[in-house]
């Protein structure tokens, strides 16, 4: 039989599936946690105003963080890559009047690049403002959080803190690892009554508070990841971990 005569033989369909990255794991369980609790997902522009990144935020015009070794420019530095989400909750307050409960996940830009630093990473930021809010329920907030992330045995600390935007703030570590160090996680803290009254909400009536997580940090945490870098290698044999 003549190779012409051989039978044509379609090649054979790979049946591997592919998985969820870990960044999205962490992300959706963040985001279906605090939907739970009545938070709303408010998404907001990448490309930002100084206005709602810094000016508003309380971030004065001689902040190291407005720098140009620190945030990324563009426009001839009339527009930026936003530094964190809370752009969003600015845009929000500006939009909608209190109560307000949202969380803002996305991608932010910092210029940094090393092992646990990254130029691109991401975030999921949380703002609740109504009358009476203060930081005892701040904490039962950041309790809640840490323990559906790490479990109910985790120890949780609060460092008192500074944020321009937040007053008063604090730093939360877990005791964590086979060396039971402290690990810092996230930043939180009572909005700032400047915030408030940037956006034209009457701060003698309504207060609130703020809390901010990096996606990658808490992944690197549950997973035991060592370089942030290894969740952007395309590596199948590190993202076939999490199937």
């Amino acid at each position: 039989m003549s190779a012409s005569d051989q039978p044509l033989e379609l090649p054979k369909i790979s049946k591997e599936t592919g998985t969820h990255h870990p960044i999205n794991i962490v992300k959706d369980e963040i985001e279906q946690f605090l939907t739970s609790l009545g938070f709303s997902i408010v998404l907001g522009p990448e490309i930002e105003t100084e206005e709602n990144n810094f000016d508003l935020l309380n971030i004065n015009e001689y902040h190291p963080a407005r720098q140009m070794h620190d945030t990324f420019y563009v426009e001839n530095k009339r527009r930026l890559l936003r530094t964190h989400t809370s752009p969003v909750q600015i845009r929000t307050m500006k939009d909608k009047k209190p109560p307000l409960a949202i969380i803002s996940p996305g991608k932010v830009y910092r210029k940094d690049d090393d092992s646990t630093h990254l130029p691109m990473f991401h975030q999921i930021e949380g703002m609740l403002i109504d009358e009476g809010v203060n930081f005892s329920h701040l904490k039962d907030m950041i309790y809640k959080i840490v323990h559906h992330i790490f479990g109910e045995r985790i120890k949780i600390r609060f460092r008192p803190s500074y944020f321009p935007f937040t007053e008063p703030s604090a730093e939360v570590d877990i005791l964590f690892g086979e060396n039971n160090k402290w690990l810092e996680i996230l930043g939180c803290g009572v909005i700032n009554p400047r915030v408030l009254q940037n956006c034209n909400i009457n701060s003698n009536k309504y207060s609130g508070f703020a809390f901010g997580l990096g996606i990658e940090r808490i992944a690197m945490l549950k997973y035991g990841i060592l370089d942030i870098r290894e969740f952007y290698k395309s590596n199948l044999d590190f993202l076939n971990q999490f199937k």
